[in-house]
């Protein structure tokens, strides 16, 4: 029987969501002259894009000490001046963690119910807030969003195996002709466009799968346009049961199939893909990192020259000075008009 908060999902859609991100209202004062510096404390009176940012290095560790000045932005290949900025900012995080238990995740369920147990009573701090939703046939919501690690862990405890079809009706997003096995992208669309659209602040979604959708009712391209309207950044973790495909053969590993999925997702959005193996990439220790990631942010706004909000993407390249150096940010922007 489908958990009874599923339906609840529902009702979560808004008559409007925010599709690009803005600082509203005035300028407060400043006592040290430090205007560049974006947090709490920072509103302004027009639209401002903001891109949530991490930077890494060539041996993959993590860049925490960069300034405004140590970055290059362009919008459609026009450069683009860099109004606020801030380093680790501490803005409230929204997470919303969705977990595949289609059949041929359900040898790994229980290893996924402690790692995330773990790692929502490790990752959410004060005024963080985070939701769970299981996905399999449909996509059931367990825990809605709360800032109590307990109330989630309760969630956890109700996660079970989901496969199997359930009739058209079953499920906040429904799939009317299809067979169904694993709605991997209608989750993700639910949570960025249901959940997380009307949240502030920072929004990730962490997605635990192996990447096959079986049955959606939505495509990828849908599931990625939620999430950047939404302004969310996905951390997809590959988590495959190699025995159910046959020792790893009669799935695509590898940047094709269900891994090349998820990369698209991760990519288009500012997050990445972690991939569960042995050692350091065990799943608590890609929850420690993708924690440690969400803790190591810059955040940077700016105001785009091209003010027309005709809906269109606008695309967005964010680099350092430094060749060697990475930054991870979302691809770019749908410019509409703000809420008012």
């Amino acid at each position: 029987m489908k958990n009874p908060q599923a339906g609840a999902v529902a009702g979560v859609a808004l008559a409007a969501i925010m599709l690009l991100p803005v600082f509203p209202v005035q300028m407060s004062a400043n006592p040290q002259g430090k205007d560049d510096e974006l947090g709490a404390a920072i509103k302004v009176d027009v639209d401002v894009v903001s891109l949530y940012c991490t930077v890494h290095n060539k041996q993959n560790g993590l860049v925490s000490t960069l300034t405004k000045d140590d970055f290059d932005l362009a919008e459609d290949g026009k450069p683009q001046k860099i109004k606020y900025f801030s380093r680790e900012t501490d803005i409230p995080l929204t997470i919303g963690l969705l977990v595949d238990v289609s059949g041929s995740q359900g040898n790994l369920i229980e290893n996924e119910r402690q790692a995330a147990s773990q790692f929502f009573s490790s990752v959410l701090k004060q005024k963080d807030v985070a939701f769970l939703i299981s996905f399999g046939a449909d996509s059931d919501l367990l825990q809605d969003v709360t800032g109590s690690p307990r109330a989630l862990q309760q969630g956890l405890s109700r996660m079970k195996p989901n496969f199997g079809y359930s009739g058209p009706t079953s499920g906040p997003v429904p799939t009317m002709s299809k067979a169904r096995g694993t709605v991997l992208y209608d989750a993700v669309y639910l949570a960025a466009h249901d959940m997380l659209a009307s949240e502030s602040g920072r929004k990730t979604i962490v997605l635990i799968t192996d990447g096959e959708d079986e049955g959606s009712k939505l495509n990828i391209k849908d599931a990625i346009e939620a999430a950047q309207k939404a302004d969310v950044i996905i951390y997809s973790i590959l988590y495959v049961d190699r025995q159910f495909y046959g020792g790893g053969f009669g799935i695509n590993i590898g940047g094709y199939g269900g891994e090349g999925y998820l990369k698209q997702m991760s990519e288009e959005t500012g997050g990445r893909v972690f991939t569960v193996g042995g050692g350091k990439n065990s799943l608590p220790n890609i929850f420690d990192q993708i924690q440690e990631e969400m803790r190591t942010q810059y955040l940077i706004g700016y105001t785009p020259t091209n003010s027309n909000k005709d809906g269109s993407f606008r695309k967005i390249d964010l680099k350092t000075h430094e060749k060697d150096q990475k930054v991870q940010v979302r691809k770019g922007y749908y410019a509409v008009p703000s809420q008012q």
